[in-house]
């Protein structure tokens, strides 16, 4: 694949809302969301979508203040265009944002992706036991 084919956006105009729903709606991560809930967390947040010519085939949301904090969710490239750097690619073009470089920090919670995001200098935390959180398994 050649990547002069891929680019990312961050234009909400341009994002599948239906491609997006139904890839969260088997991710393990968020298979209970419901659409309304996907609908909301897209449009409250900085989307990069990832698209091949005009084809959407992955996503990257960043929850932020664009000043001192942000978290890193929802990053998916679909199964046929896996395994060809453009994981990478939406990576690089996420922590390249203007509004990111100075962040002092960036969160985000992986199950099997720590290959990826440790080559872009994510690492455990730092201070573990200053982190606490509120889960509620239902929602």
């Amino acid at each position: 694949m050649n990547l002069s084919e891929f680019s990312i956006s961050t234009d909400q105009t341009k994002l599948d809302l239906e491609m997006i729903c139904n890839f969260l709606s088997s991710a393990y991560w968020s298979s209970n969301r419901s659409t309304d809930t996907v609908l909301k967390s897209l449009e409250h947040s900085l989307c990069f979508g990832l698209y091949h010519f005009e084809k959407q085939i992955g996503m990257a949301r960043v929850i932020t203040d664009h000043a001192t904090f942000a978290y890193l969710c929802d990053v998916f490239v679909i199964k046929d265009y896996r395994g060809h750097g453009l994981g990478k690619f939406l990576m690089q073009t996420v922590l390249e944002h203007p509004d990111f470089t100075t962040l002092r920090r960036i969160l985000l919670a992986t199950k099997d992706a720590h290959g990826l995001y440790t080559q872009f200098g994510f690492d455990t935390l730092v201070y573990p036991e200053r982190w606490m959180e509120k889960f509620n398994i239902g929602a």
